[in-house]
C-alpha cells in the first residue's frame, strides 16, 4: 500500500487518544482508507511517558511538524487562537493538508483559514471540534445535503449538562461546580464552560455548516447557567419541564438565531434524558424531519475517533487526486448565503419567570396586567403558600410564546412594582416545534 504521512502537533488528551487509536488500529484504518496512514513526526511541549513514540522523530516545536517537507498532513491538537492559528495558516501556505479539533480557531478565524486552503488547493477538516467522537458535522454536511436545515439544538457542552444534572438532586451550583473540577470535566477557570462560550464556539460552526452562512462568533448570544437553583430546576420539573443548557440555531426568513442559555425542554423530549457529560444534537430538516446525534463530546479516544475520521477523509483525498471531496462548510463559497445574525431581541420564545413578591392583595393581577400589556399571555401560574416567608412568596410564570424583546419590557416593569423584590428570574423554554 501506498502511505499518506501524519504529523501530530499537540499531545495532550486529544493528542494523545488520536496516536493510541491510530496506532492500535492501524491496519483496520488503512483498510478503510485505501492506503497507510503513518506518523512521521510528533511535537509538543511537554513529553508524555506514558506513550511509547518508539522511532517517530519529536520536538517540542510544533512548527518542525509544518517545516518537515515528508509531512501530508499537519494535525492541529495544540488548542488555542493565536499560535494554533499561526501554525495552521504556516501549514496551509507550505500546501499541506490540516485537520484539527480546535473549535475555538474554526469559530473565529475559520473564514480566513478556509479562504487561504481554498486558494492554496488543500484542505481543513475540524469534525472532532463539535461534540467529540458525535459525527454531527459529517452527518449535517454530507449525510442531509438533500435537506434544508430549519435549527439545529443541542446539548454541546459536557460540563454545564453535568452541573445542571446534578443540581437536580437539590446540590447547589458552587458545589457541583467544585465536583466537576475534581473530576477533570471542569477547567480550574471554568468560565468557557458554564457562560456558554465554549457551545458558542461549537454552535457558530453547527450554524455555518447547516445554514451556509460564514462563521459569526461574534454575533453569537451567549448566557451561563451560574444563576440557576436547585428551585428553578425543580419548578421547571413540576411544569413538566426539564433545564438544559442550549445552544440553538434556527432559520428565519430574515436571518438565522445564534444563541446558548439555559432553556426549558419538555422532560419527555428525548434530550431532556440526555444526564451528565453526554452530548446531544437535535438537527431539523425539511425532507427527513428531526434528528438526534447523541454520544461521548469529549475525551480522549472519542474525540481521537473523530480526529482520525478526518484523517482518512483527507488521506482518500491525497491517494485518489479527487480533490476536496465536499466543501469546508458543506456550502461552495459562491453558495454562500449572507444572511445575519438576528438580535436576541428578535428571537421567540416560550418565558419561565420567577418573581419574589410581597403576599399582598392584588399583586398577582398587577402581574397579570403588565404582561398583558405588553402582548404576553400565560399559560400556568404557580404560587404555594406553603413557602410564604418573611411576608414574600415566589411566583412562578409560564408564558406562551412572545419576543424576547416583549419579555424584556414586561420584566422591566415588573420589577418596578413596589410589591416585587430583587430580580426576575427569567429562563426560556424551547419546545422544538
Amino acid at each position: 500500500m501506498k502511505e499518506v504521512r501524519v504529523g501530530i502537533c499537540g499531545l495532550g488528551t486529544v493528542g494523545g487518544g488520536t496516536f493510541n487509536v491510530l496506532t492500535r488500529n492501524a491496519s483496520l484504518i488503512a483498510g478503510r482508507a485505501g492506503c497507510n496512514i503513518r506518523i512521521t513526526r510528533v511535537a509538543t511541549r511537554t513529553p508524555r511517558k506514558d506513550i511509547d513514540l518508539g522511532d517517530i522523530p519529536f520536538s517540542t516545536d510544533v512548527f518542525d511538524v509544518v517545516n518537515d517537507p515528508d509531512i501530508d498532513i499537519v494535525v492541529e491538537l495544540i488548542g488555542g487562537y493565536e499560535t494554533a492559528k499561526e501554525l495552521v495558516l504556516a501549514a496551509i501556505k507550505k500546501g499541506k493538508h490540516v485537520v484539527t479539533a480546535n473549535k475555538a480557531l474554526i469559530a473565529v478565524h475559520g473564514n480566513e483559514i478556509f479562504e487561504a486552503a481554498e486558494e492554496k488547493g488543500v484542505i481543513v477538516a475540524f469534525e472532532a471540534g463539535v461534540a467529540g467522537g458525535i459525527p454531527v458535522i459529517k452527518a449535517i454536511r454530507e449525510g442531509m445535503a438533500a435537506n434544508r436545515i430549519d435549527w439545529i439544538a443541542g446539548i454541546i457542552n459536557g460540563t454545564g449538562n453535568y452541573i445542571l444534572t446534578e443540581m437536580r438532586a437539590g446540590r447547589e451550583f458552587a458545589e457541583v461546580l467544585k465536583e466537576a473540577q475534581d473530576l477533570g470535566y471542569a477547567e480550574a477557570d471554568p468560565t468557557f464552560d458554564v457562560e456558554g462560550i465554549d457551545a458558542a464556539h461549537k454552535l457558530t460552526i453547527l450554524a455555518s455548516t447547516g445554514f451556509g452562512v460564514p462563521l459569526q462568533f461574534e454575533r453569537a448570544y451567549t448566557e451561563g447557567i451560574s444563576e440557576i437553583t436547585p428551585y428553578d430546576i425543580a419548578h421547571a420539573e413540576l411544569l413538566g419541564y426539564r433545564i438544559k443548557h442550549l445552544g440553538i440555531a434556527r432559520r428565519r426568513d430574515n436571518g438565522i438565531e445564534l444563541r446558548v442559555h439555559p432553556t426549558l425542554v419538555p422532560r419527555s423530549h428525548l434530550i431532556a434524558q440526555v444526564d451528565g457529560v453526554l452530548n446531544a444534537i437535535l438537527v431539523d430538516g425539511d425532507a427527513v424531519g428531526q434528528t438526534l446525534y447523541y454520544g461521548p463530546g469529549a475525551g480522549a479516544e472519542a474525540t481521537g475517533s473523530a480526529v482520525i475520521a478526518d484523517i482518512v477523509d483527507v488521506a482518500r483525498s491525497v491517494m485518489y487526486q479527487s480533490g476536496q471531496r465536499v466543501p469546508y462548510l458543506g456550502f461552495d463559497p459562491s453558495a454562500m448565503d449572507l444572511l445575519e445574525v438576528l438580535p436576541m431581541e428578535d428571537i421567540q420564545s416560550a418565558y419561565y419567570l420567577r418573581i419574589q413578591a410581597l403576599d399582598r392583595p392584588g399583586v398577582l393581577a398587577n402581574v397579570a396586567s403588565i404582561l398583558s400589556e405588553h402582548g404576553i399571555n400565560i399559560e400556568s401560574i404557580m404560587q404555594k403558600e406553603s413557602e410564604l416567608k418573611d411576608g414574600r412568596i415566589p411566583v412562578i410564570i409560564l408564558t406562551h410564546t412572545v419576543q424576547e424583546r416583549q419579555i424584556n419590557r414586561a420584566i422591566e416593569d415588573l420589577e418596578a412594582l413596589p410589591d416585587i423584590e430583587g430580580r426576575v428570574v427569567r429562563i426560556r423554554a424551547e419546545n422544538f416545534n
